[in-house]
């Protein structure tokens, strides 16, 4: 913040001398400033969730809602990176440079993956006024290169305004071996899953220390904190105690779901009585992304629906156990006589996920590869859903149907499927009105100002000597003692992800139809509809024939948005073809890698990239008759390669998207002494959906002792964690042949070689398709 002036006087002798303590204290807090707690979940639509009606049993969501407000017309950007940089300082997501996820950054102001300068975070305006501020759980706002001991920390949390961090960076992680970090190092979890380990209880469990420790020692300082559970990002993991309280309450279906959640949304006075649900494959077959079709439930085989339906159950567990885990803060804050001075904000990022296409997943990674699921795989998996053993994902059926009653789900911010989400709003000691419905048009832009006009103060001017960009939102405070239905303060909020639009203006909406991912370009010739969301909430009726005036003054008011926050340009490339694109880094892409043992796991991002090119592995070692374990591993069970020793012969597995059996090569016995051990992938074509495919040759010194066919994946092992390691597999085995850490004994490793061929292998025709369509 702005530097404070000496006022004392300084004479030669300190006697004579006046001291001035003020530019020289720590910012103190506005008297009786309220506590801050936002509690922010992935990938959840409103129909989820038991106080708006859903079957989703959250207890402590309840209990706030019945003492709060609940909104019923708040929304998102409807991707994970994008809200939360939204939440982080108050400015549309194009400001912030987060068009998309981080790990789609590209070269353009709106899409860098980092926040400029004149953008500062909800962190340093708190910690400016005498707040302590932690953030625990997910991040995924620091560029993936950055996601490394060695790389840049300038948008990690601690250097954004943040006093202490507990979570992961990337954009979701194992809930049952997750890739932590504390503060601004990488860790190891504290202990497995065997003896009772979740991500969403370990970070119940931070924040209660985090929160304790501060009022032991500094009772009347208020504290902000940023709570985002892996929760209900893929992967589903739930303890199987959680996800059995559901059996058979999914078994009818999806579509029926809707049918019978939206009455019950109508009956809470959530909904208006006549609103419509749109069926769910509306858009026409030239624009729709066929990934997300949803199959007609009534067309299932009985196996699919009660994998479908098992799916579900996993999801449901998932949430309402990390509600439960969210309610032993919220006990501790009655116990403990904070909760009547503390603002909570319950809510989540986007609608549910359509990720997981249109038959699920017990390895959503697949989704990333470009790579099918089929039923006879993950029939397999059925009994164990949720465990260890799955990176599970429900089909596509439910994430319309969790978002119910909107149109389409996550990633489609033309519609509010995407964007329209959960938010609830309790403070006893700020909020008169208990178990309120507010219908107020509102954005998560809107968080940041709210929290502000709360506690009284105003974001600076500037900050660091740069003038700052003004807030884009505006404060839902006066909503608090307003009637549900009063006119919103706020007067527009435009739309834009992945190639889908929308505009919406003073109870107007323009669409642009478009789906995203589908590489189709041509934005010029979208089709634009129009909806009155004051009477259509689910955006049913379209108007665009009657208003045509309206329509054009709202794609003119897009347009005007689009060039004001750095919008432009538009993407809808496949999700493999963008997370492929090679981004600059501080160290820049070579042929030969070198790693030792004793250092942390290298994230996929700054770790060699292997995929569609022929690779070497080469170690020096020395054996001695009793050597075993890891000496290269890189990724997880659900995809990855790991070089080890197992019963005194060299194993190499590929093991290609989690999908059994795993490509094995194995060597006869070793012979003690020093040995270089290693592989070599030659490359010789590609597969359907993208894979490379090749000869895998194993080596011992130079002696080739095992061959044959391999395929190695298009996309990356994993979205975050997993990363490669030298002398260990952290988190989750790689191999089946060995468990975590599976760490290197009785031997040395003097290092390891990766060599990768200068030419990365691409799909020339989807190239020339995507540079077809944006012409």
């Amino acid at each position: 913040m702005a530097e404070k002036e000496f006022k004392g006087v300084i004479k030669l002798d300190v006697r004579d001398s006046t001291p001035d303590w003020s530019p020289f204290t720590p910012p103190t807090p506005p008297k009786d400033a309220p506590n801050i707690l936002i509690v922010l979940y992935d990938d959840t639509g409103q129909a989820a969730w038991s106080p708006y009606g859903g079957a989703i049993n959250m207890p402590t969501l309840q209990k706030l809602a019945d003492n709060g407000l609940t909104y019923t017309q708040w929304h998102t950007t409807a991707l994970c990176s994008p809200t939360r940089s939204t939440f982080l300082t108050g400015r549309n997501h194009h400001l912030c440079g987060m068009s998309c996820i981080t790990e789609g950054a590209q070269g353009f102001p709106g899409w860098s993956g980092r926040l400029p300068e004149n953008v500062m975070s909800i962190g340093y305006m708190l910690q400016g006024n005498g707040y302590s501020t932690f953030w625990l759980g997910k991040e995924h706002n620091v560029p993936e290169q950055d996601i490394c001991s060695g790389g840049v920390r300038s948008e990690w949390p601690l250097q954004q305004g943040f006093d202490r961090f507990y979570g992961f960076l990337g954009g979701e992680t194992n809930n049952w071996y997750p890739d932590l970090v504390e503060d601004n190092g990488f860790i190891d979890q504290p202990y497995g899953p065997e003896d009772g380990y979740h991500l969403s209880k370990d970070l119940a469990d931070q924040a209660l220390r985090m929160i304790r420790d501060q009022k032991a020692s500094n009772p009347s300082k208020p504290w902000f904190m940023w709570f985002c559970p892996g929760a209900n990002h893929a992967p589903h993991h739930s303890p199987k105690e959680y996800a059995d309280k559901y059996k058979g309450k999914f078994d009818e279906g999806y579509d029926a779901y809707r049918k019978w959640v939206v009455p019950r949304m109508i009956e809470k006075g959530l909904l208006p009585a006549d609103t419509r649900i749109e069926d769910f494959n509306f858009l026409p077959d030239a624009i729709a992304n066929k990934g997300d079709f949803v199959r007609p439930w009534d067309e299932l085989n009985d196996q699919e629906k009660k994998l479908f339906a098992r799916m579900a159950e996993v999801y449901a567990g998932f949430s309402e156990y990390t509600d439960a885990q969210v309610g032993r803060i919220i006990d501790y804050l009655e116990e403990s006589g904070q909760l009547d001075n503390t603002i909570i904000f319950y809510c989540s990022d986007n609608g549910a996920s359509g990720e997981g296409s249109p038959n699920g997943s017990v390895n959503e990674n697949k989704f990333f590869n470009n790579y099918p699921d089929t039923l006879e795989e993950n029939l397999k998996y059925i009994d164990v859903l949720g465990g260890v053993e799955t990176y599970n994902h429900y089909p596509t059926g439910w994430a319309a149907a969790f978002s119910a009653p909107y149109k389409m789900f996550k990633r489609y911010s033309e519609y509010a499927g995407g964007t329209c989400c959960p938010l609830v709003i309790h403070w006893p000691k700020g909020i008169k009105a208990k178990g309120e419905v507010r219908n107020q048009y509102h954005h998560s832009t809107d968080i940041v100002p709210t929290i502000l006009e709360c506690i009284g103060v105003e974001m600076p001017d500037t900050f660091r000597g740069v003038k700052q960009h003004p807030l884009s939102g505006v404060s839902m405070k006066y909503s608090f003692d307003a009637k549900p239905d009063a006119p919103t303060q706020k007067k527009k909020q435009y739309y834009a992800m992945l190639g889908t639009r929308g505009m919406w203006a003073d109870g107007w909406k323009a669409v642009a139809l478009h789906a995203p991912l589908t590489s189709k370009g041509h934005f010029d010739q979208d089709e634009w509809e129009l909806y009155n969301t004051d009477n259509d909430r689910s955006e049913t009726v379209n108007l665009a024939d009657k208003h045509p005036e309206k329509l054009k003054e709202l794609v003119d008011l897009w347009m005007k948005e689009a060039e004001a926050n750095n919008v432009l340009p538009l993407d809808d490339r496949s999700a493999a073809e963008m997370l492929a694109i090679e981004r600059p880094s501080t160290e820049p892409p070579r042929q030969r890698y070198i790693y030792y043992p004793g250092t942390s796991p290298v994230p996929e991002g700054v770790a060699v990239n292997v995929r569609g090119r022929s690779y070497k592995i080469i170690a020096d070692v020395e054996l001695t008759d009793k050597s075993e374990g890891v000496i290269f591993a890189h990724g997880s069970r659900f995809g990855g390669h790991s070089l080890f020793i197992k019963d005194g012969k060299l194993h190499y597995v590929y093991n290609f998207l989690g999908i059994k059996p795993e490509q094995k090569f194995v060597s006869g016995k070793l012979t003690p002494g020093k040995h270089t051990l290693g592989m070599e992938f030659i490359r010789e074509g590609q597969g359907e959906y993208g894979e490379s495919l090749g000869k895998t040759t194993l080596y011992v010194d130079s002696e080739a002792v095992d061959d044959g066919d391999m395929k190695t994946q298009l996309g990356k092992f994993t979205l975050s964690g997993d990363g490669l390691c030298i002398g260990r597999d952290s988190g989750d085995a790689v191999s089946e042949e060995y468990s975590s850490p599976g760490e290197f004994k009785n031997g040395r490793i003097f290092g390891v070689a990766v060599t990768v061929e200068e030419t990365q292998y691409l799909d020339l025709e989807k190239l020339a398709a995507a540079a077809m369509a944006v012409d």
